[in-house]
């Protein structure tokens, strides 16, 4: 599975706004594939961010 894919399964399971340091501990992926994701993420406009520094699904 894809990093990108891993990382909005963990931020749509989490059932509420996580933030990157929780992606990470769920997915166990390195830091750098998480924030390279979650930008990705952003920019397809798949998670959002309610709350500073916490994401979650659209």
């Amino acid at each position: 599975m894809k990093a990108k894919n891993k990382v909005l399964e963990a931020i749509k399971n989490a059932g509420e706004p996580i933030n990157a340091g929780k992606v990470v501990e769920l997915t166990g992926l390195d830091r750098k594939e998480v924030d390279k994701a979650m930008n990705l993420l952003k920019k397809e406009e798949l998670i959002i961010s309610p709350v500073r520094c916490k994401w979650t699904t659209k």
